[in-house]
């Protein structure tokens, strides 16, 4: 999937100063950096993929990427340097992004949650104070199915976002929605419906916070 650059020039002028410098822990694709560095700001992308990563670097060499487990990374990084988070984890094994046993994607949901919680405290470290941690999540359920249907309770990954960053000393300051294609869900979402009284989810939580 390709992360949505009207939504990075919004954070970016809403959130953060020109000339600001930009951490991603969950860099993934290149959108976000590219988007921050033609904005004027200084983005730094840490990913676990190689692959990924080089990929980026074809699209642009302006961002700083960094190969490597943002758990790690992070603690090379100097405290309270930058000017602006904002990220866009994995949505648990929704989508399984390498066989890499460090990827939180391929783990349980204990040992992601573990994890999780650890790169986005290590993150706040990083954050300048009077600054704002701007992060893109959605609810992810359960892989019980019916037929190709899943069925499955929701696992709180919006609640435990909100609860990891507030535990990490931020302030939950702004909730947003940003709309995804209505199109699949128009195509599924009767039968959806009425198989298992679900309602196929057509949106993103877009949540910030700000420390300070």
């Amino acid at each position: 999937s390709i992360f949505d650059p009207v939504l990075c020039e919004l954070m970016y002028e809403w959130f953060s100063p020109i000339g600001g410098k930009v951490l991603d822990p969950f860099a993934g694709g290149s959108v976000r950096g590219i988007v921050a560095e033609e904005m004027g700001r200084r983005y730094t992308g840490i990913d676990l993929s190689e692959t990924q990563i080089i990929a980026n670097k074809k699209q642009s060499t302006k961002p700083r990427w960094l190969i490597g487990d943002s758990s790690e990374i992070l603690n090379e990084i100097s405290e309270e340097n930058y000017d602006f988070i904002f990220t866009c984890p994995p949505y648990y094994d929704l989508e399984i992004y390498t066989d890499n046993p460090s990827d939180i994607s391929n783990m349980d949901v204990e040992s992601f949650d573990e994890i999780y919680k650890s790169i986005l405290q290590k993150s706040v470290k990083k954050l300048k104070n009077n600054r704002f941690f701007a992060i893109v999540v959605s609810e992810v359920r359960e892989p019980s199915v019916t037929g190709k249907y899943s069925t499955g309770k929701y696992r709180g990954l919006v609640r435990k976002t909100i609860d990891m960053l507030e535990g990490a000393g931020l302030e939950f300051y702004n909730d947003m929605v940003l709309f995804n294609s209505q199109h699949q869900a128009s195509r599924v979402g009767k039968v959806y419906f009425e198989r298992n009284r679900k309602i196929p989810s057509v949106h993103q939580n877009v949540l910030v916070f700000v420390k300070g």
